[in-house]
């Protein structure tokens, strides 16, 4: 790995400790103004709705940017943006649509940083397969240590201290991230295509993606995905106190543990896809994401619960190791950014639907319905996508790739020409 990677890794970590902090905090302080599940999933969906809204064009325009200046850019105004809430809080006014403004404008912080770290990735490891696969899983992993088995604790144990500390935390690791992330090195910019207007860039990314069915299947399982975890997320913390009897330092301890399954998984992510093969890999981690979210909307207590989140979270870690490494992998340099945006804007675009089915049917059904819904979307969204991603197709698509055939199904104008893979 090589000393730019290291920095990339550093500024990553310290940024998701900022956002584990925030993950247990800003729901708790949504709870602390309104028990309206509603109310709730509009902060929930507010984060999401950029990819909904500005998606595939914010990847185009990151085709088009020096992706490392639009990393740090992004975090400097993420850091600006978070003294807002906190200066909200410390004055008592802070409100549900504040947090849900807030949330918004992260979320389009996070749709820049997100795909430009996701392009800049590749070009920084050479497109190396294997370098890729072990750089994804550190990175998920710190990832993981970072914004779910420290941050959340550490975000409830703030909260009681003053409602801005949390906030402020965040506000720091992205400042921290940002001056981290200004020194690594410089990759060759995205050739420009300026006699190409931005829609059509835009366009050409996604046809790349709906065209070809194993970067398809790759999107699809997130988006499904993305339905039943924010209808789990929107009402987990209600869930845990009204069911578990969980208080606020025990809400973060859940959070903890799934975060500890999650790194688990990332840290086994490459030794499952070697036995099984990363389709089927990726097949079976889905199961247990579903049979694990079935477990947490049965259980009797919160230790049980715990227990189910921690290999849920074991799922999604193997999941987000071997998912992004396969698509870096295979794809053409020049069309990362695009794909990478298109398919989290397919993912994004299905939470905001998760998380309002989570708060009607916490609503109309109970705290545990939106749980035993997700555990069966998942289990179904399994089956469905299975041939999607095979061993055959993974295996067929690395194949073209190492022998560049995937440069040659490239974007012309609004279509795609397509090559072997």
């Amino acid at each position: 790995m090589s000393v730019g990677f290291g920095r990339l890794w550093a500024a990553q970590t310290v940024s998701s400790l900022g956002d584990g902090v925030s993950h247990a905090a800003l729901p708790l302080l949504a709870l602390s103004l309104t028990r309206e599940p509603m109310a709730l999933a509009v902060v929930t969906a507010a984060g999401t709705l950029p990819w909904v809204l500005f998606g595939v064009l914010g990847g185009a325009l990151v085709d088009r940017w020096d992706r490392r200046r639009a990393m740090w850019v992004t975090d400097v105004a993420r850091a600006v943006l978070l003294a807002v809430p906190a200066v909200a809080a410390g004055l008592g006014v802070l409100s549900i649509p504040l947090l849900a403004a807030v949330a918004f404008l992260l979320g389009l912080g996070g749709l820049f940083f997100d795909t430009a770290a996701t392009a800049y990735l590749p070009d920084l490891l050479g497109r190396d397969a294997v370098l890729l696969e072990r750089a994804n899983s550190r990175l998920r992993g710190a990832q993981t240590a970072a914004s779910g088995f420290v941050g959340p604790p550490v975000g409830s144990a703030l909260l009681t201290v003053g409602r801005a500390v949390p906030l402020l935390a965040d506000a720091v690791s992205f400042a921290v991230s940002a001056v981290l992330v200004r020194s690594l090195p410089a990759v060759p910019r995205p050739v420009a295509q300026a006699q190409e207007s931005l829609l059509r860039q835009a366009r050409a990314g996604a046809s790349y993606v709906f065209r070809d069915r194993l970067l398809l299947g790759l999107a699809l399982r997130p988006a499904v995905g993305n339905v039943a975890f924010l209808a789990v997320e929107t009402v987990l913390a209600l869930f845990a106190h009204d069911r578990l009897g969980v208080g606020t330092f025990g809400f973060g301890l859940l959070l903890t543990a799934e975060a500890a399954g999650g790194l688990l998984g990332a840290g086994v992510a490459s030794f499952v896809g070697r036995r099984l093969g990363t389709g089927a890999a990726l097949s079976c981690t889905a199961a247990v994401e579903g049979f694990a979210v079935l477990g947490l909307a049965v259980s009797p207590n919160a230790y049980v619960a715990g227990g189910a989140l921690a290999v849920c979270g074991a799922g999604m870690g193997a999941t987000m190791v071997l998912g992004p490494s396969l698509r870096q992998a295979i794809v053409p340099a020049a069309l990362m950014g695009r794909v990478a945006s298109t398919s989290r804007m397919l993912a994004m675009c299905a939470a905001p639907f998760g998380a309002f089915l989570g708060g009607w049917l916490a609503a109309a059904y109970g705290v545990r319905a939106p749980l035993c819904a997700a555990g069966g979307l998942l289990l179904v969204m399994t089956v469905v996508t299975a041939t999607m991603t095979s061993n055959r197709r993974v295996e067929a698509a690395l194949r073209a790739a190492g022998r560049g055939d995937g440069v040659e199904r490239r974007a012309v104008g609004g279509r795609v020409e397509e090559g072997v893979v």
